[in-house]
């Protein structure tokens, strides 16, 4: 839980709020500012304790390699996706993968899932209760343990340079 630290906690926060009150309302009438200028400072107040801690970014530079890396996966991902669904008579290999995590922290275990979710052809199905495994499934799986050290190298190894050093 995030404590408050003053009356504007998370200022890039308040604006984003500000901004798309603005956008959705359509009018930057005073009185919709004011309004949404209210909002935006009451809203970061009163759900400030229901925040994780921010996560502590060890290596930022490490953090755009692996933001472009996403980019380009997804890319590529959803050539190979289309591809595989334009090509009827070709045979799907659809499989669930028991994924063994070495993150440790909530947030980048989170992250590992979202970006795998975002990777066109694959799908975060599970976390189990441990937290030591992710179920995952994916469209068109030759080799289990292929896929299984892809996502390692490519996603979860760098999470945990980056997040949890």
């Amino acid at each position: 839980m995030i404590a408050p630290r003053t009356w504007l906690p998370t200022p890039v926060l308040s604006l984003l709020l500000l901004l798309v009150w603005l956008l959705l309302v359509r009018s930057f009438a005073f009185g919709q500012i004011v309004l949404g200028g209210a909002l935006a400072i009451l809203i970061p107040l009163l759900t400030h304790r229901f925040w994780d801690a921010r996560p502590r970014i060890g290596k930022p530079l490490k953090l755009l390699r692996f933001a472009l890396r996403v980019l380009g996966d997804i890319v590529i991902a959803n050539f190979e996706v289309a591809y595989l669904i334009a090509n009827p008579w070709r045979k799907l290999k659809p499989h669930f993968i028991e994924y063994p995590l070495m993150l440790e922290e909530r947030f980048t275990i989170t992250l590992l899932a979202s970006t795998i979710s975002l990777t066109p052809g694959t799908v975060s199905a599970n976390l189990r209760m441990d937290g030591k495994s992710l179920l995952i499934h994916a469209l068109n799986v030759d080799d289990e343990d292929a896929l299984i050290e892809q996502i390692r190298a490519r996603y979860e190894r760098p999470l945990k340079e980056i997040y949890e050093c």
